[in-house]
């Protein structure tokens, strides 16, 4: 396998969480996001993904994946052990949508071409930039943290004490706010969990200041 990833990008942080729980080996193929006015826009990886986003998935001879949360399904088919989703259909749902939560309403909001645009393009000055972005992490954040605290299938991570696919994209999200200096102590469930899944070797392992890439 062949992941195309940047070491702080929230997104293929996802998916170097499920290769490590999945015990996958893979060759890391680093794309700065930054340099050259971002690798993800040249010609070479375009041909590898043409939306100029990572992460993506290269399995063997296969076609090439894109989209975090379909590369850890499709990681999560084919290689079922353990498991990144529960056992029912309303615990699978439960997952999903906090996982839906973070990857669609919080993170593509905050994500660096929607920086760049503001900043580059909107001509919005730094403080501004970051008060956008620490809007969206804290609305976002309020409304998770409090879903998370109230419902008893949260454990020391999202659902009981098990990685799940919920986990993987906290993980990362929470990363970036304590970047951005976001006051976590206002969403203690979600730090919470943040703390303890980083213990866990996987994740450790997954952690952008772990890449080959990392700066």
């Amino acid at each position: 396998m062949k992941l195309y990833s940047y070491f702080r990008s929230s997104a293929a942080y996802r998916v170097r969480i499920a290769l490590n729980l999945k015990g996958l080996p893979y060759e890391y193929a680093p794309v700065h996001l930054l340099r050259d006015g971002g690798e993800q826009l040249k010609p070479e990886y375009r041909r590898v993904n043409p939306e100029g986003v990572v992460p993506t998935l290269v399995d063997d001879a296969q076609q090439p994946i894109q989209q975090s949360l379909a590369i850890i399904e499709y990681l999560d088919e084919t290689h079922p052990e353990p498991p990144l989703l529960p056992g029912t259909a309303i615990d699978r749902a439960h997952v999903r949508s906090i996982a839906l939560q973070i990857a669609c309403e919080i993170h593509p909001l905050d994500n660096l071409r929607v920086l760049r645009y503001l900043k580059h393009t909107l001509r919005v000055d730094d403080a501004a930039k970051d008060a956008w972005y620490r809007h969206w992490i804290e609305s976002g954040f309020a409304t998770l943290d409090a879903r998370l605290a109230d419902d008893p299938r949260t454990g020391t991570l999202c659902f009981g004490d098990t990685p799940t696919l919920a986990d993987l994209c906290i993980v990362p999200q929470v990363f970036n706010a304590h970047r951005f200096s976001i006051d976590m102590t206002r969403y203690p469930t979600l730090q919470r969990i943040y703390e303890h899944a980083v213990q866990i070797d996987a994740f450790a392992r997954a952690a952008p200041g772990a890449q080959p890439d990392a700066e």
